[in-house]
């Protein structure tokens, strides 16, 4: 009986500080809505991106995983770094193939010594 008594009272006061932190509010009111979180350290944009940028990239969590502006523009970002290097391979390719074969070519053709 003892231990009822006890439960009782202890589930009163319970559902009362419940009831009056719920009512009571404080004074401010309502809590001011968060503003979303961002990424706070974007891909740099005055400077080519680098492995380490990307491997520090870290995008903040919502409600359904990552905001998608943020993963698209990091996306965006490094597909267009990525364009630009396969560029300038196939350009620095290009013109090695092109070194190469003059060097072939004047290796392969006959010094005036050589005809005698």
């Amino acid at each position: 009986m003892f231990m009822f008594l006890f439960l009782v009272v202890a589930l009163v006061v319970v559902v009362g500080a419940v009831t009056l932190s719920v009512v009571g509010g404080g004074e401010s009111g309502a809590l001011a809505e968060a503003p979303p979180e961002r990424l706070r350290d974007p891909l740099p944009a005055d400077r080519p991106v680098h492995r380490g940028d990307v491997e520090a990239l870290r995008f903040p969590l919502t409600l359904r995983g990552y905001r998608m502006a943020d993963v698209d523009e990091a996306l965006g970002r490094l597909g267009a770094e990525l364009s630009e290097r396969d560029a300038r391979i196939a350009d620095l390719e290009a013109a090695l193939a092109g070194a190469r074969a003059a060097r072939a070519t004047s290796l392969e053709k006959p010094s005036g010594e050589d005809r005698r």
